[in-house]
Order: C-alpha cells, then structure tokens, then sequence
C-alpha cells in the first residue's frame, strides 16, 4: 500500500476557474490530441477557493481544463491540494523577450495609461524587486522600474497592459533568472527580460474568485506530491453518468491500478524524458 496518495476528484468542469489569462489558439491542438489519445495523461492541479462557492482554481493545467470544456465535457478528474498545504508553492515567473525592438517595446509601456517609470543607469542590479513593482531590463545594462498604481484590479490591469506590449508581437520565454546578461549570449535579438513581482496565493485565489485573472506566463505553482501519467479514460468523463457514480469508479479505478503495481512513488528528484 502506497500511503499518503494524491487527491484525486471528479468535479463539475464548470466548478474550475483559471487565475491566469489564457491563449485560445494552444487549445485547439490539445483537444485533437485528446481525442486520437482517448485518455487525460496528467490530471489538472486545483485548489479550493476560500469563498464558500465550492469553486477551484487552476493551478497547473489550463490547457487541459479549457480543452475539455471546448469539448464540452461534464466533469474532469484533477488532483485537489488544500490552501494551507505547505508543499503547494507560488513562484514567480519572469518573462524574456526578444524580436522586437527594446525601443519599440518601452515606446508601448509609456503609454500605459497612469504608469510611471524611473530609469536607473547601471550595469546591473543584484537585487530583485520587491512590493507592487515590475522593471524591464534592457540588453544595455539599462533598468526601468515600473511602480504600480494603488489597489490590487489597478496593479493587475497595469502588468496585462505592460505584457500586452509584446506577448502578440515578439516571443517570450519564462526564467526564473533576475539577470540579463545571462541571456545575451542565447538570444541575439534580445529585447529585455521583464521582471514581475510576487503575489501570495490566498491574493491569487481571491482574484479568481472575483473573476480577474493575471497575465498570461507568470506564476508557477510547485506541488508534491503530484500524480502524473494517470492516463485516465476520456469516456468516463464525457458520460452523463453523475459525479458520485465517477468518484466511485475513479476510486475503484485507483485501487486496480495498486493491485498490479501500475503506481510508483518517486521521492527524490525527477528530471522526465518522455514528456
């Protein structure tokens, strides 16, 4: 017997919210791999919403979430960690940019209606920014803060304006890393690196409860356990049988799966290379 598996539910799709914003156009060829595969390889992260609706939040699976209900599915099978778990993690993602212009890019933040920016002359800054700030880093050793204005839908609605600036006009890769100089060996069209700052995740649950998402690609939520290639079969979601007949099966379906030995806990680790 494996203890202390992970929280797998059946849920009403409808009941699941996303916190962050969405690209439409990577759903479409996830639902056509869904459907030639017939299964749901690694269920979708949630977390309750702590506002009495009986609602989740998306933590790690958007694309599979907003497929499914593309393909108008009733119910989807995700793995449920509660608020308080110590070992679900809110990081930040930065984002880097490249193919467009460093001019380009900061003539479009300008406009960004009640911004306001500070220029720092210098090579670089060791430190990362803390509170409601962003910057961009240019490939110049230039730093431009960007001080967020007052209230929380006000601060959000600026980091949508500043990542609309390029998410449609150049390319970007998420990093962990706070320095650029790391970056200008990798892309010789660098733009800037655009460093965000933290949120903590009960802020990020009360803004999907109201509805408001975050830009697109820049938080990450760590969590561990977590199951993977669960494989699970399409058609016992897609059924209208009711959700307590799915919890059943899904319940019986887990238990097969221990019987032959079809679950192996990994507990240091892992670095996959099938994915």
């Amino acid at each position: 017997m494996i203890p202390n598996l992970p929280n797998l539910k059946i849920l009403p799709i409808e009941s699941v919210v996303l916190h962050e914003d969405h690209d439409m156009q990577r759903t479409a060829p996830l639902v056509n791999k869904l459907r030639a595969q017939g299964i749901l390889r690694n269920p979708p992260v949630v977390m309750p919403l702590q506002d009495g609706s009986g609602r989740y939040m998306v933590l790690d699976g958007a694309n599979r979430v907003t497929s499914l209900q593309a393909m108008e599915f009733p119910h989807i099978v995700a793995q449920v960690v509660k608020a308080d778990d110590p070992h679900a993690i809110l990081h930040t993602w930065n984002h880097v940019v490249w193919g467009m212009s460093a001019h380009t890019l900061m003539s479009g933040i300008r406009k960004i209606p009640g911004i306001k920016l500070k220029k720092i002359h210098t090579e670089r800054s060791l430190h990362p920014p803390t509170g409601m700030t962003a910057q961009v880093r240019l490939p110049d050793g230039t730093i431009h803060l960007i001080f967020l204005p007052p209230g929380l839908i006000a601060e959000i609605q600026t980091l949508h304006g500043i990542v609309n600036c390029y998410k449609d006009r150049a390319s970007l890769d998420r990093t962990s890393q706070t320095l650029i100089e790391s970056f200008k060996h990798i892309y010789h069209d660098l733009s800037a690196l655009v460093i965000f700052p933290r949120f903590e995740t009960k802020t990020v649950l009360k803004l999907a409860g109201r509805g408001s998402v975050l830009p697109t690609g820049i938080t990450r939520f760590t969590v561990s356990p977590r199951a993977l290639h669960l494989n699970y079969p399409l058609h016992e979601l897609s059924s209208g049988k009711p959700v307590e007949y799915k919890q059943a099966y899904l319940q019986q379906w887990i238990e097969e799966r221990m019987k032959h030995k079809g679950i192996r806990y990994y507990a240091e680790a892992t670095f996959l290379f099938d994915e």
